[in-house]
């Protein structure tokens, strides 16, 4: 991997999310680049069990440690940044999948959003130096409350950032081989026999592998500016049948004729394309040439503060419906699918 590590050498890092796809990825490197100190977060005990495990294979004598948390829970962010002081925070930790979110919405908001704010006020106040989100293209112009929920982090993020504490989010496309994603999925259809379902024969998605995203991670710490979303130029999108297709072949099988292909349709919250900016935002160059910049709308802080304590109280109550309206304030290019719709009893009470 082509990234420097500077940027995190010598340097004490809160890694959340850490026993997820991406998460463990990162820690890996991390640990190989002699951090000060790392602290790996993550609300799984499974998850920090086996990242303690594979970890420990590793050759590194960095100091690390492992905190059974969510970042939900403010004062043990609180604990942790007084205790230990990190300086860099990477924000892997997400409710990721969009149909199971689609079905658990309260969760998504609860994780992706209300615990990104409390993380982000919590490093502004602690003074840490750099922190970087994970983010996806799925928030822009979301259909899904899964990208929704992730808009809102990118804005929690820009009300946040200050000269001292600089708040950055990356939007990344399919990560090949994190959990969830779609060529595992193949790869378990094709051992079973088949059929590998698709979507839709045009849906198209962005794809980069696992390495790919921590170098491009770690490369958003070292833009030269305070704040921002950026994203990075991966060229055309694929269509999800094509690899489809690919997988089976590198299964060593012959697409339809050995391994069925059946299309099964958009599931809730699909799109049948992504993109990573939206027709309301704008394009700026980096210092990387990986990485593009993206100029979108910043809420001013009062007012999102103020639909943030809105968001919050609707959520302690559990009543989806006004967060539903809520989120559409934050983001009201949001368009709530029909399924998440079902779930609310009168959605007609719902104010967009």
């Amino acid at each position: 991997m082509s990234t420097s590590n500077d940027s995190i050498s010598e340097r004490k890092i809160l890694l959340t999310g850490a026993g997820g796809s991406i998460g463990s990825a990162l820690a890996s490197f991390i640990l190989g680049s002699d951090p000060r100190l790392l602290i790996l977060l993550d609300h799984s005990e499974r998850s920090i069990y086996e990242l303690n495990a594979n970890l420990s294979a590793l050759e590194s004598r960095a100091e690390h440690l492992f905190i059974v948390g969510d970042i939900c829970d403010q004062g043990l962010l609180a604990e942790i940044f007084e205790r230990h002081k990190p300086e860099v925070i990477l924000h892997a930790a997400a409710l990721k999948h969009v149909p199971l979110m689609e079905e658990n919405p309260t969760a998504a908001v609860q994780i992706n959003a209300l615990g990104t704010n409390t993380l982000a006020m919590i490093a502004a106040a602690f003074g840490a130096d750099k922190l970087v989100m994970v983010s996806t293209d799925k928030a822009v112009n979301p259909r899904s409350m899964m990208g929704a929920t992730k808009r809102v982090a990118e804005l929690a993020l820009l009300r946040w950032s200050n000269e001292q504490s600089q708040m950055r989010s990356i939007r990344l496309g399919n990560v090949l081989g994190s959990q969830g994603s779609v060529v595992p999925t193949f790869e378990r259809q094709i051992a079973l026999g088949g059929p590998v379902t698709v979507t839709h024969p045009e849906a198209t998605r962005y794809f980069l592998t696992m390495e790919n995203a921590v170098e491009l991670i770690l490369a958003a710490l070292k833009i030269e500016r305070e704040e921002g979303i950026f994203f990075p130029d991966l060229g055309e999108p694929m269509r999800i049948i094509d690899l489809a297709h690919k997988v089976i072949r590198e299964a060593g099988f012959h697409p339809e004729s050995e391994i069925p292909i059946t299309l099964i349709g958009l599931r809730p919250g699909d799109k049948m394309s992504e993109n990573f900016v939206a027709a309301c935002e704008s394009v700026t160059h980096t210092n990387d040439p990986r990485l593009l910049g993206i100029k979108t709308s910043v809420i001013p802080p009062d007012e999102f503060d103020s639909l943030m304590e809105e968001l919050i109280e609707n959520v302690n109550r559990r009543d989806l419906a006004p967060i539903i309206g809520s989120l559409c304030k934050f983001v009201p290019e949001y368009k709530p699918s029909e399924s998440l719709l079902r779930l609310v009893s009168g959605s007609s009470a719902i104010r967009i």
